[in-house]
């Protein structure tokens, strides 16, 4: 079940250029989880990338985060209709973590804890496209907007970037992930309203 929690606040402006069709703009940050907020100590977490031969290439906190940090400059587009622009993130490039990664395949499930799923292709994650952010406008990421770690996939719908990210699994066909299985856009381009099947 959908949890709903502040923010749903926003200015409509949907004639606005910089906005995808059926936005509005709005300066919160509204929440929706689909369902309780885990709490992940950064001692604890961990991201792990398993390839289809079963190979598995995993980094503690500290190892991904020597990586190199980038910032991202980036506008956010949330599937209830609301708009976030020039947010400011900061993260480790999915392009460091694939570096090493042995993988033919076209599609990547991305996995949370508390089990939340969501499917993209892995051309969608590669090529300066996303990031596992780690800071929102120089803070350490909220527990409520996906902290300690969420992927950030901007120019998809905001769905994409699945919160409290654990590790990201290659698959060969591209299977629907929690909110694809209802009803969900098996894509998500907000500039084309790909909201729904």
């Amino acid at each position: 079940m959908a949890v709903f929690s502040r923010g749903f606040g926003g200015r409509r402006r949907e004639s606005d250029e910089s906005l995808p069709p059926g936005q509005y703009l709005t300066e919160d940050f509204p929440v929706l989880s689909a369902g309780p907020t885990p709490r992940i100590d950064t001692s604890e977490w961990n991201f792990t990338i398993v390839s289809e031969s079963g190979d598995r290439s995993t980094w503690s906190w500290d190892e991904m985060l020597a990586l190199g940090i980038e910032d991202v400059h980036t506008d956010i587009h949330c599937v209830t209709r609301w708009s976030k622009l020039a947010t400011n993130w900061r993260g480790v490039s999915l392009d460091k973590l694939f570096a090493g990664v042995d993988t033919s395949e076209a599609y990547v499930m991305a996995h949370s804890y508390g089990g939340y799923t969501t499917n993209v292709p892995l051309e969608d994650l590669l090529e300066g496209k996303a990031w596992i952010a780690t800071e929102f406008e120089g803070e350490p990421l909220d527990p409520e907007h996906g902290g300690p770690a969420r992927l950030l996939v901007p120019h998809l719908y905001f769905w994409k970037s699945a919160k409290w990210v654990r590790g990201l699994t290659m698959q060969s066909t591209d299977e629907p992930g929690f909110w694809e299985q209802n009803g969900y856009n098996m894509y998500g381009d907000p500039w084309k309203e790909e909201r729904y099947w």
